[in-house]
Formats: structure tokens, sequence, C-alpha cells
């Protein structure tokens, strides 16, 4: 038995890829149904706050008054944070939560 060699090991060149830390984890704000905003008002606010189509404010009014919450918004906690604000001062129900 000859000595054997052992392989070379060439070191692998790996991409530089950001791995977001855990407590990165997308954050949605969400908005809740509540008897006390008209739906006009609602599609209204999604337009002035997010820039939202007519067509897209008035699907996620209608999802909120048909299923009861809408994902208005998704991103870094401390935006979502500042999305959820921005909706109480308009006088809606929006809570954050992870994605």
């Amino acid at each position: 038995m000859g000595v054997m060699a052992l392989p070379q090991v060439a070191p692998v060149e790996t991409p530089e890829v950001e791995e977001a830390p855990v407590d990165d984890t997308p954050w949605v704000t969400i908005v809740w149904d509540d008897p006390v905003n008209l739906m006009s008002y609602v599609t209204w606010v999604f337009q002035k706050l997010f820039g939202y189509s007519r067509e897209r404010a008035e699907q996620l009014m209608l999802d909120v008054h048909t299923k009861g919450r809408a994902v208005v918004s998704s991103g870094a906690r401390e935006r979502m944070e500042m999305d959820a604000n921005r909706l109480h001062g308009y006088g809606l129900w929006a809570t954050v939560d992870r994605a």
C-alpha cells in the first residue's frame, strides 16, 4: 500500500450574500375593520398615505370590509410602526406584526 495523498482543498469562493439577521424579518402593517369609517374614506387614506391607485386602494378597503383586515404595507419594523401611527392619525385601526 502506498501513502495516500490528502486531497488538495482549494478555497471555495463564496459569493458575498448578506444574510438578514433573524430580527430583520419583514413586518407588515395591518388595517382592521371598524364600524366607524366610511369605505370611501378608507380608500382615500390608502391613496393619500401609500400612493396606491384608486383600484388598489379600493381592493384593500374591500379586503378590510369583507375579510376584517388587509395588509397595507410591509418592510422594516420601524417603517411599519410609522405607517401604523400615520394610519392612527387618520382614525384607522392599524397594528404591526411579523409577515
